[in-house]
């Protein structure tokens, strides 16, 4: 079987390079899109990447995720501290998934220290900016690859 990860971006994120470039730096979601696809076919795996701020958009990409990819990487932005529908279709779905920040959410503010996103992900990764992407696509492929899938 052929590896597919879905990466999803959450709200606000299309506002990377713009919005507080000293907490999320300076580079683009197409900066990001491009660095994991690229990290993806160094890891022979195709990468998908979808953004959203609509909420449901990303309840949807996660259903249809289930058809097609095998494992999920997605940073929710906002929603990871309060999204009960997104948690409940990460958890439906039964696709793995990491949950990635840019930022560290735990030396934030106080509300950004809790996930409801984290309980039903196979972890967290937070605060390695870009490099968040990555980690979180080498423990989601390594993780389909321990497995057995390709």
């Amino acid at each position: 079987m052929e590896i597919s990860i879905q990466v999803l971006h959450g709200p606000n994120l299309n506002l990377l390079g713009i919005r507080e470039p000293d907490v999320y730096g300076r580079e683009t979601l197409q900066d990001v899109d491009e660095m994991v696809r690229a990290e993806g076919e160094s890891l022979g795996v195709e990468v998908h990447c979808f953004q959203s701020n609509i909420e449901g958009e990303l309840v949807n990409a996660l259903h249809a995720a289930r058809e097609v990819h095998q494992g999920i990487v997605i940073n929710p932005g906002a929603l990871t501290h309060y999204s009960i529908a997104l948690r409940d279709a990460i958890a439906g779905i039964g696709l793995p998934c990491v949950e990635v920040h840019l930022s560290n959410v735990h030396a934030r503010e106080e509300f950004r220290h809790r996930s409801v996103i984290a309980p039903v992900c196979l972890g967290q990764i937070a605060g390695f900016s870009l490099q968040s992407y990555q980690l979180g696509l080498h423990a989601v492929v390594h993780h389909l690859r321990q497995k057995g899938a390709r």
